[in-house]
């Protein structure tokens, strides 16, 4: 019975440490994508106020003439937009990138002068996390705890 009832709290354990799903993100929020009214200031306390992980998707939203494209961090501080990674500037809105990897990574417009006038631009960064430095570590340790504790109770029970 004891057994039993230690395979139980296991099976329990692993439902409730489910993996979670990957979140979406559209930049800006309701401002969406467009000349951020108090500069690239807006996009950055956005991208402040999230936390990222690998497997999340960040989407770029806009109306009217912008576009985006990652560029390296020189690149971005410097908005020189003639070099995006990948030669790849998406020109068509709604732009979905999805995060594989937990670098920082640096998004610009292209348009004339969005990002050197008017601050459309913003740095996505995965901040390393106290436990480690990947996203499914802290699940791991979870899943170690939930049977750690199940072994513990089950070993309990059967004296």
């Amino acid at each position: 019975m004891a057994s039993v009832t230690g395979c139980l709290l296991v099976v329990m354990a692993v439902t409730l440490l489910k993996v979670s799903a990957a979140d979406t993100y559209t930049v800006g929020d309701s401002l969406g994508w467009t000349l951020p009214p108090a500069g690239n200031v807006a996009y950055s306390t956005w991208a402040r106020t999230k936390s990222f992980d690998i497997g999340d998707v960040i989407v770029f939203q806009w109306s009217g003439n912008h576009n985006v494209a990652e560029v390296s961090k020189a690149d971005y501080d410097s908005c020189n937009t003639t070099n995006p990674i990948n030669g790849t500037i998406y020109q068509t809105s709604p732009a979905s990138i999805t995060l594989t990897t937990n670098n920082t990574r640096y998004f610009i417009c292209t348009v004339t002068d969005h990002c050197k006038s008017f601050g459309q631009k913003v740095t996505i960064s995965m901040e390393q996390k106290w436990w480690d430095d990947s996203a499914s570590s802290f699940r791991n340790i979870g899943a170690f705890f939930a049977f750690s504790l199940a072994t513990f109770v089950t070993f309990f029970l059967n004296y």
